[in-house]
């Protein structure tokens, strides 16, 4: 069902602009307009509320994204496979190609020497990465352990020193015999 108001709205001001009405009433229709005209009735709302439960454009938005993005790497993976592949038919030289089936053969058993110890070679720079990596995290991990024992060992004497500071008589007076010592050892230190 239209909004039947909206419409008679517009003929009876177009018939004022036409007679020259007063502008109160150009007004309130230039509001209207800029508020998106005279609003849904209860009906028009309803249909509107029921059409497309699914209906999110942030989730549209967040699926084109992902897919655009999924359609480039698949791209960029491809790209590599394909260089990939030609780094490995590289070694073998396709300007000088024999004609007899002797020196074919030949070059196909030299191809595939290279080809092992191309191999062979990445292999071992691989073990020399890996064995630096070890290193270094055994290192790492030997500081760790270094710095937490340190810790702990300066955590257990700051625990000392507390409970002697703090320690009371029987009538609940400090004790000073450990206060004076501390305020010995810090005025020795300051001296040194």
């Amino acid at each position: 069902m239209k909004n039947r108001t909206s419409q008679d709205d517009k003929y009876e001001n177009r018939k004022k602009k036409i007679n020259g009405s007063n502008s109160t009433v150009m007004k309130k229709t230039n509001k209207k307009k800029r508020l998106g005209g005279g609003g849904l009735s209860l009906e028009a709302f309803a249909n509107a509320k029921t059409k497309n439960d699914n209906y999110n454009p942030a989730i549209i938005k967040k699926q084109r994204e992902f897919y655009k993005n999924a359609k480039c790497v698949n791209k960029y993976r491809r790209s590599q496979k394909q260089q990939n592949g030609q780094q490995i038919h590289l070694p073998m030289d396709t300007t000088k190609l024999p004609q007899d089936s002797e020196e074919a053969g030949k070059v196909r058993k030299m191809s595939k020497k290279q080809n092992k110890n191309n191999s062979q070679s990445l292999r071992e720079v691989y073990e020399k990465k890996r064995e630096e990596e070890e290193k270094a995290r055994m290192e790492k991990e030997a500081t760790l352990k270094a710095k937490q024992e340190e810790r702990k060992l300066v955590e257990s004497q700051r625990k000392e020193r507390r409970e002697k500071m703090y320690k009371k008589t029987r009538s609940g007076q400090p004790v000073m015999k450990y206060r004076i010592e501390h305020l010995l050892q810090t005025l020795q230190g300051s001296a040194k």
